[in-house]
């Protein structure tokens, strides 16, 4: 029974997880939000997330506890997922469909703004050009992190990203000086599928840090419905993107866990019925990925940014498993972190040879950091690789059946592991992680620094 003036529908053929399924719903359209009307008067939202001649699927967006065919009535809104913007959304606290948590009102809009988004225009694209300073040598020493970049972070069960990425939070920032400076640098966090424990870890470290007044929280809880996973990062890159290219300022997005939000999507795709793909997951799952990580960028004549870092835990620490294999073919690079180094106790446990900024290039070097960044970065990233070559090498025939030059590979690929890559929770500036560079370098005679210029080696090695 269809109401023309409410367009309600009392045709519900049944429900299946967090999915009803609609007949007869010839009004509906695609993404179109609606209210779910139960006998005992309670509302509960949905969205419509497939349409065929007969049927309407709808995605329940809350608990779907007590929701049943008999009775159940769906109305129509006509409108698509929005999300209210202003610039009073920096400092506060939401859940995972942007509702506060923070016992402060809502927020008064300015705009509002559908949280799908659209694909940034790739003519109208610019060019990721500028440093960001996480304050990690490993990251802004040798896998530098540029404004528009998407870099996700590699983890595996029980390894501490999320002390990571609490402690970039902290210390992310744009670097003074820098030209082009278009704008306030901001931060939009995202938490999917976390404990109650980590939630309250994370706005600790923020409060700590003092970084909340330009941060911007969303937090998706683990006992909250798998289905608001999907919707957490869209809401907060909506956010972003509304700081960004509205506000002006240069955003830092953190995502974590997108395992988490891979598992809703697999969750949702098998109360779908639809035929799985490799390990299960949905065979569209690349493209939903992507319409994630694509919203990174800069656009040509607007003054803001935004840049990715995505927290992705690897099933069983395999980098080949579905979520991070798709993750690295669309993003620009990857930080993984080593489960070895955490045993050994250095923090943070960069594994530096598996790791890779694909547009480290772009922002580093004269005017942006300093004009021996690559090189230092390349000659550091041989040397250390080689040391870890004898370091197998010592394994098996002894230190007393080393060279020279290997033993000193070998103690430079140790004391590189535990006073570079082993920071702690310290803030060290790009000007500090390079110098701290040049003193692992001077390890070897000049002779072996084949990837430095002669005129860096005479500028920075010393006598």
């Amino acid at each position: 029974m269809e109401d023309l003036i409410t367009r309600e529908y009392e045709t519900v053929g049944g429900i299946a997880g967090p999915l009803l399924f609609l007949e007869r719903a010839k009004a509906a359209s695609f993404g179109e939000l609606v209210d779910i009307l139960l006998p005992n008067g309670d509302i509960r939202r949905g969205q419509v997330i497939e349409l065929s001649e007969q049927h309407a699927v709808i995605q329940v967006l809350e608990d779907t506890t007590g929701l049943g065919a008999a009775g159940t009535r769906v109305r129509l809104t006509e409108s698509a997922a929005m999300m209210d913007l202003s610039p009073d959304l920096l400092g506060r606290r939401f859940n995972g469909v942007a509702q506060p948590i923070d016992s402060l009102p809502p927020v008064i809009p300015d705009t509002r703004a559908e949280i799908i988004g659209r694909p940034i225009n790739p003519v109208a694209r610019d060019k990721p050009a500028h440093f960001i300073q996480t304050g990690i040598s490993t990251i802004d020493g040798l896998n530098t992190l540029v404004r528009g970049q998407k870099l996700p972070i590699f983890s595996g069960a029980g390894l501490p990203a999320k002390e990571l990425a609490a402690q970039i939070v902290r210390q992310a920032r744009v670097r003074e000086g820098m030209e082009a400076e278009a704008g306030p640098f901001a931060i939009v966090f995202a938490a999917m599928g976390v404990t109650f424990r980590e939630a309250s870890f994370f706005l600790q470290e923020f409060e700590r840090g003092g970084v909340m007044e330009h941060t911007v929280v969303f937090l998706n809880m683990a006992d909250d419905p798998a289905i608001e996973r999907l919707l957490t990062p869209r809401f907060a890159l909506t956010a972003a993107e509304y700081l960004a290219f509205t506000l002006g300022r240069h955003v830092l997005v953190i995502l974590t866990d997108m395992a988490a939000y891979c598992e809703a999507l697999r969750q949702i795709a098998t109360a779908r019925e639809e035929i799985p793909g490799r390990r299960g997951y949905p065979g569209y799952m690349y493209s939903d990925l992507a319409s994630i990580f694509e919203r990174a960028g800069r656009i040509k004549g607007q003054a803001g940014s935004i840049t990715q870092l995505p927290i992705v835990t690897m099933p069983d620490d395999d980098i080949t498993h579905p979520i991070p294999d798709l993750t690295g073919y669309i993003t620009e690079g990857q930080i993984v972190l080593s489960r070895e180094l955490h045993r050994r106790g250095i923090y943070p446990p960069v594994d530096v040879l598996p790791s890779l900024s694909r547009l480290m290039n772009l922002g580093i070097g004269s005017g942006k950091t300093r004009e021996d960044h690559r090189t230092v970065a390349d000659q550091l990233y041989a040397l250390y690789a080689q040391g870890r070559d004898v370091r197998r090498l010592a394994a098996i025939v002894g230190e007393d059946g080393l060279t020279e030059s290997d033993r000193r590979l070998l103690k430079l690929a140790q004391d590189f592991e535990q006073k570079f890559v082993n920071q702690g929770d310290r803030d060290r500036d790009i000007e500090e992680t390079l110098d701290l560079g040049w003193t692992f370098l001077r390890y070897l005679p000049k002779a072996y620094l084949t990837r430095v210029k002669p005129e860096l080696i005479e500028r920075y090695y010393g006598p």
